[in-house]
């Protein structure tokens, strides 16, 4: 090797090294806090978040090394692409610590509660089982270069995803049987959030190892993707209704989804009238807005009930958010005849503003 070669390598391998412990900091952090849940240890809880300063100081770190590595070395190609790479992915090991020290503040909050042993840790333990190790291959990926070991960590985020949802359906269900206190639902279900989140920061470093390896980025391999979330009180009517139609416009570049505020049995005369209309519901499953996987992903949250409003009280920056308030045909009682006109009239209304609202995103109209 060329002395340029060694001292390139030798930079190379340092900064690598930085990674790695920054990433071991990261994942002892996460491991603390399950611990610090399951053992009801506030002591530990304190250390994650007095510890998140150590990873702070290694992102410093890193940056500053990456910027005299591309200074010094003047980089092209592969190591150019390292750099920039590596510069992304402190940025994600930082936020790992950040949910690491929010699920510890979390944990905290559970304190003052009056009844944990109906926490169900061990769903908790399972959810961490799968994303930590996921964020630790990710960066052996990185520091192997193997894009190979980065695809397939990528596969694991829907184990994980899947996991969250069970969980959110374990919390509601408690609470729902009076099981679990109110005050515990909203940190518990923000500890589970995190974890997830975990899975999705090893997902985008593994993407960054993909750019790394090959020059290509995989994050945009086609048309942009526009996600849209409609929410009512109990996602058996009006939002199921609303799904439906959306899907039937068959629009490759939309993802669609339905949740409720409290989810009930979808109403047997929805099923009824959407057969009537040749979507059928049968096999459609009502959920709860935190069970939509990739909550935060949706650029049009559409409101089919006043009371979906105090789900999003803080509205992300990028997120639309529409009122489409309008009856439910499922609480209207009278004739056969009232009963359908009832739903003729939501099912149009609903038609209607779904096909608006995809052709203003498209910039033409529907065939």
């Amino acid at each position: 090797m060329s002395h340029f070669e060694e001292t390139l390598e030798r930079d190379i391998q340092r900064i690598c090294r930085l990674v790695k412990e920054m990433a071991r900091l990261a994942e002892r952090g996460l491991r603390d806090c399950i611990q610090a849940l399951v053992e009801n240890n506030r002591q530990l809880a304190y250390a994650v978040i007095l510890r998140d300063q150590y990873i702070d100081e290694k992102e410093k770190e890193i940056d500053r090394l990456c910027l005299e590595f591309i200074v010094r070395q003047q980089p092209v190609a592969g190591p150019l692409r390292f750099a920039y790479s590596t510069i992304k992915i402190n940025l994600e090991l930082e936020r790992v610590g950040d949910y690491a020290e929010s699920i510890a503040r979390h944990i905290l909050r559970l304190d003052s509660s009056s009844n944990k042993k109906s926490i169900p840790t061990a769903r908790f333990v399972e959810l961490a089982d799968l994303s930590i190790p996921m964020l630790r291959d990710a960066i052996e990926a990185f520091v192997r270069q193997d894009s190979e070991l980065a695809k397939t960590t990528i596969a694991v985020e829907d184990a994980v995803d899947a996991l969250q949802s069970k969980l959110n359906a374990e919390l509601f269900q408690l609470l729902h049987e009076e099981k679990l206190p109110l005050d515990m639902l909203d940190p518990l279900v923000t500890i589970g959030k995190r974890l997830e989140r975990v899975s999705d920061q090893a997902r985008n470093i593994c993407m960054d190892v993909l750019y790394m390896c090959t020059g290509e980025d995989p994050r945009h391999p086609g048309a942009e993707t526009f996600r849209i979330l409609f929410v009512d009180g109990h996602n058996s009517c009006r939002s199921q209704m609303a799904e439906a139609i959306a899907q039937s416009l068959d629009q490759p570049k939309f993802i669609f989804q339905s949740a409720g505020l409290e989810p009930r049995p979808i109403d047997a005369n929805t099923l009824q009238f959407m057969q009537k209309k040749g979507l059928d519901l049968s096999r459609a499953a009502p959920k709860t807005i935190y069970q939509v996987p990739y909550l935060d992903h949706y650029q049009v949250i559409v409101a089919l009930a006043k009371e979906a409003q105090r789900a999003f009280p803080m509205r992300p920056r990028k997120m639309v958010y529409v009122d489409w308030s309008v009856g439910d045909p499922s609480s209207v009682h009278g004739s056969p005849e009232e009963i359908d006109d009832a739903y003729e009239t939501t099912f149009k209304f609903i038609s209607s503003h779904v096909r608006a609202l995809v052709e203003a995103v498209l910039g033409n109209k529907l065939e």
